[in-house]
C-alpha cells in the first residue's frame, strides 16, 4: 500500500490489539497506562468503516475480514434484542450511571453496517442497519425536526440536556441523520430519505449558533470537531444551493477557529475532518479548494502520526496535542479520519480517482 503513512496506519488497525478477537473496538489505546480503554459500539463503526475503506483503497483481503468481523460483532453481539437498540458501551457501564443509548453512535454504526454491506453482499448487515435506523426514527422522535441525543435503557426515556454538545441537540446531528439518506438509497424506501431533509433544513437554519459556543477556548476545539459533522452531514446534497453557501461559510468558520486555537490546544481529527470537507467540496463543484490552506492543514495532520517500535502505537494517530505535548491517547477515528484525508490528499496532488461519498468514514 502507498502512501507509507496509510499502510502503517492500516497495519495499525490489524496489529494493534485495538481490535478484539471477537470483533469489537477499544475507544483508544493509553499510552499512559499501557492498554486500551474498553470496548465502544460507535467506535467498532468507525473502525469498521475505516477498515472498508482500507479493502477499497489497497484490495487486501485481510481489512475486509477485519471489517466483517466487526460489522458480525455489531449486528450479532452489540444489538440488544430485548431492547430493540443497540447500547452506547459493551459490557459495564462507565459512564456513572445505567446503560444509554445515543442517537449520533446509532447513525454511525448504521452507516458502518451498510459499508460492510456494500463491500461483502452480506444481506444480514443491510438488515441489521434497516434495524437500527427504525430504532432512531421510533425511540429517538422528539418533535417535528428534532432528535433526542441520548435515551437511558431500558426505559428509553430521554435524559437530561446540558451545555455538552454530545448532550444537546444541534447541527451535528445531521451526519447521524445520513444514514437515513444511505438507507434510503440502499432499500429504495423513501420513509428514510425524509426525516434526513427534516433534520438537514433544520441544520442550516441553525448551524450558525454552534459555534463558538463556549467561552472557553480548548472546549471550542472540541466544539470544531462537532461542528464539521455538519459539514459532512451535507454531503448527499452537496450540489443545493442553500448546502454550498453553507459549506463555504462552514469551512471558512472551521478553518479561521483550528489556526486561532491550534497553538494552544489542536486535535488531529479536526484537521481531518477539515482537509476531507475541502476535498469533497472542490470535488463537488460547491466550493474551490484553497491549495495553500489544504497543503498546511495536511503537513500538520501528517505530524500526528505515533513512530514507535511498540505495535500499539505505531501508525496510529494522536488525538490531540496541548502545546507541544501529545495526549495519552492514540484514538482509532483520529487514525481513520486521519488515514482517509491524507490518502484524498495524495489523491488530489496526483490527480487520481475521486472519493466515492459512501466511502466517508
Amino acid at each position: 500500500m502507498s502512501p507509507s503513512f496509510a499502510d502503517r496506519a492500516g497495519r495499525w488497525f490489524l496489529n494493534s490489539g485495538i481490535q478484539e478477537p471477537g470483533g469489537g473496538v477499544a475507544r483508544y489505546f493509553r499510552t499512559d497506562i499501557g492498554r486500551n480503554n474498553p470496548i465502544s459500539t460507535e467506535i467498532t463503526g468507525y473502525a469498521v468503516s475505516t477498515l472498508v475503506y482500507l479493502h477499497a483503497l489497497t484490495g487486501e483481503r485481510e481489512f475486509l475480514e477485519r471489517a466483517t468481523l466487526g460489522a458480525r460483532f455489531l449486528a450479532r453481539v452489540a444489538w440488544d434484542a430485548a431492547l430493540d437498540a443497540i447500547p452506547y458501551e459493551y459490557g459495564p457501564s462507565l459512564n456513572g450511571g445505567g446503560p444509554m443509548a445515543y442517537f449520533f453512535d446509532s447513525g454511525i454504526i448504521v452507516r458502518a453496517l451498510l459499508a460492510a454491506w456494500r463491500a461483502t453482499g452480506e444481506a444480514e448487515f443491510l438488515d441489521a442497519a434497516e434495524r437500527c435506523g427504525r430504532a432512531m426514527l421510533r425511540d429517538f422522535h422528539a418533535g417535528q425536526s428534532e432528535f433526542h441525543p441520548i435515551l437511558s435503557l431500558p426505559d428509553k426515556r430521554p435524559t437530561p440536556r446540558d451545555e455538552r454538545w454530545s448532550r444537546s441537540v444541534g447541527c451535528y446531528q445531521l451526519k447521524a441523520a445520513m444514514a437515513w439518506h444511505d438507507l434510503a438509497e440502499a432499500t429504495g424506501k423513501s420513509e428514510f430519505r425524509e426525516p434526513y431533509c427534516r433534520v438537514l433544513a433544520e441544520s442550516l437554519r441553525t448551524h450558525a449558533e454552534f459555534l463558538p459556543g463556549n467561552p472557553d477556548p480548548l472546549k471550542v476545539m472540541d466544539r470544531l470537531h462537532a461542528y464539521s459533522y455538519f459539514l459532512e452531514g451535507m454531503l448527499p446534497c452537496a450540489s443545493e444551493a442553500d448546502c454550498v453557501t453553507a459549506t463555504r461559510e462552514a469551512i471558512a468558520r472551521v478553518a479561521g477557529y483550528l489556526r486561532e486555537i491550534g497553538p494552544r490546544f489542536e486535535r488531529s481529527d479536526v484537521y481531518a475532518q477539515l482537509l476531507r470537507a475541502r476535498l469533497f467540496a472542490d470535488w463537488n463543484g460547491a466550493v474551490p479548494l484553497d491549495e495553500e490552506a489544504a497543503s498546511w492543514e495536511a503537513g500538520r495532520l501528517a505530524g500526528f502520526q505515533c513512530q514507535h517500535r511498540d505495535p500499539r502505537l505505531d501508525g496510529g494517530f494522536w488525538f490531540g496535542r496541548r502545546g507541544s505535548e501529545c495526549l495519552p491517547y492514540i484514538n482509532p477515528v483520529s487514525t481513520g479520519f486521519a488515514l482517509q484525508a491524507l490518502a484524498m490528499w495524495q489523491q488530489h496532488q496526483e490527480g487520481d480517482r475521486r472519493t466515492f461519498r459512501h466511502l466517508l468514514i
